[in-house]
């Protein structure tokens, strides 16, 4: 158990800092990227479930929808086509990403900005009128583009994620705090989208969805404004050589005087990530192996929680255990407002507490979650499919999976972002960034795809499947991830240096070179 426990090391360095209106304006601008994430997340579920829309682009899935109880209920979704409409988003927001880089190096922000305004009108345009599954597949194409390049964050020269923005912006005791701002964002436009598809599905015509997809264009609006008037960070400003200029908005953003510690940081940071000339080549070197693992890891299961299904396809897992159209649409509303709220939770806590303690708490409050879910929809639908809830039981199960949302909203949804954002030397911070989110936009992908047709398989053994990746996460918190609160993003090198894992990975070669001695 010591490999799990002997983690902190010696404390970490202290800059002097405060918390600025200036970082938080510009930190809350940078976070409302999140917006459009989430309302994408959450509108496709609510408007999948809408009859009108099934009827008119998915008529076999309309016809297993309206047949009775006693036919099999976990397969009643089952439709790669209609799966393909919610997940074709993120593999273009992944491609979009990696273009989005190329395009804002040559031709500037301001041409990025007006694809991202562009992609994302045109998108929500395509998905309100659409007439064909193509057309609504490409509107989607076209918001994934959008999502790919407005969760850029453009700082002159170089492009960072937003939550790699938001923590080389926060002061470092303050950094979990901040950069949970992002995933807030996103939970909001879940809950807006969520509130929006039970607003439209009361619209007599049949056509609320075209409502709720075209509804798109406002999130975006903001985004498209508030990227236009984003600060660069201290950091990238000193990659690009204006040390005056970043020394000034290092002063600003921290509130005091006195930076010049934190500044020779920057400065030592700087000189040795522009002695790096392949740094996606340098992400495979030994000294980086904790960066890799726990950069791919922490995405990778963060969507293996299994918690995207819940926001993607709620209303269809609702209806799938008997509940009505409204009650559906009302019971993701309900799982919406409890993923905001405790959301707060890790605001308050992320930067007290750690994020380990979070996370191992969060992966046993889901665990527990899923486990209870399978078993209720195994006791009451079995191997056949068919069956349906009591009343008190529906409550309960609409409780289990409250309890399940709000373990996700406060550990592995927020830290999923924030951690991978503040563990990656300068040197390789912008590839091994690109990664994570590439990591991220795939397994979003994969799992949105494939869950209609693994739940018509696995059935109930489904929410087994994910209590047993949960299993498998806990366990590489456990051992594998160190405590990274309040220790500068320039800072974190000690951190491995003090991991009794990682540490063999990188005090031989650092050492050597004298780049970091140990504190």
């Amino acid at each position: 158990m010591a490999a799990g426990l002997a983690i902190s090391g010696p404390a970490p360095k202290q800059f002097p800092g405060k918390l600025t209106v200036f970082v938080f304006l510009a930190c809350l601008v940078a976070a409302t990227g999140g917006l459009i994430f989430g309302y994408d997340i959450g509108i496709s579920g609510g408007v999948t479930s809408m009859a009108p829309f099934l009827e008119k682009f998915f008529p076999s899935v309309y016809r297993r929808e309206i047949e009775d109880s006693s036919k099999n209920q976990y397969c009643k979704f089952n439709s790669q086509l209609l799966t393909l409409f919610t997940s074709s988003l993120y593999l273009a927001a992944l491609v979009a990403a990696l273009f989005a880089s190329t395009m804002t190096r040559i031709f500037g922000r301001r041409l990025s900005m007006l694809i991202s305004g562009s992609t994302f009108l045109a998108g929500a345009i395509f998905n309100a009128a659409a007439q064909n599954i193509l057309m609504l597949i490409l509107g989607r194409v076209l918001l994934g583009v959008g999502v790919g390049f407005a969760n850029q964050v453009r700082t002159s020269k170089y492009l960072q994620s937003v939550p790699l923005y938001l923590s080389e912006m926060s002061p470092p005791r303050l950094r979990g705090m901040l950069n949970v701002g992002f995933q807030l964002m996103i939970t909001i436009g879940i809950l807006a989208a969520n509130v929006i598809n039970y607003g439209t599905s009361k619209i007599s015509g049949g056509y609320g969805w075209r409502v709720s997809l075209g509804l798109a264009f406002v999130p975006a609006a903001i985004i498209f404004l508030g990227s236009l008037i984003l600060p660069d960070t201290p950091n990238s400003m000193v990659e690009r050589g204006q040390e005056e200029k970043a020394k000034s908005m290092l002063r600003r953003i921290r509130g005091v005087p006195d930076v010049d510690d934190e500044f020779a940081d920057l400065l030592a940071a700087s000189l040795a990530s522009r002695s790096v000339r392949h740094p996606w080549a340098n992400l495979l070197k030994r000294k980086y192996r904790p960066q890799l693992v726990i950069g791919v890891a922490i995405p990778f299961f963060q969507q293996f929680t299994g918690m995207n299904i819940i926001m993607f396809y709620a209303p269809e897992l609702f209806k799938i255990v008997g509940f009505q159209d409204d009650a559906s649409l009302m019971s993701a509303v309900i799982t919406g407002v409890i993923n905001v709220l405790a959301t707060f939770v890790s605001i308050a806590t992320v930067d007290k507490f750690g994020r380990r303690v979070l996370l191992l708490e969060g992966g046993v409050q889901m665990l527990i979650s899923q486990i209870a879910v399978g078993t209720m929809i195994m006791w009451y639908f079995g191997e056949s499919g068919i069956g349906s809830f009591p009343k008190g039981q529906a409550v309960l199960l609409v409780a289990w999976i409250c309890i399940y949302v709000s373990g996700f909203a406060w550990s592995w949804g927020p830290l999923g972002w924030l951690v991978p954002s503040e563990i990656y030397p300068l040197e390789i911070r912008s590839a091994a960034q690109s990664l994570t989110v590439a990591v991220n936009m795939v397994a979003t992908f994969f799992i949105g795809q494939v869950f209609m047709l693994m739940l018509c398989h696995l059935k109930y053994g489904l929410f087994y499947f994910f209590s047993g990746w949960l299993l498998v996460m806990l366990t590489f918190v456990y051992y594998y991830l160190p405590e990274t609160k309040g220790v500068h993003v320039e800072e974190m090198s000690k951190v491995w240096k003090n991991h009794p894992i990682w540490k063999r990975y990188v005090e031989e070669e650092d050492d050597v070179k004298g780049r970091n001695p140990p504190a």
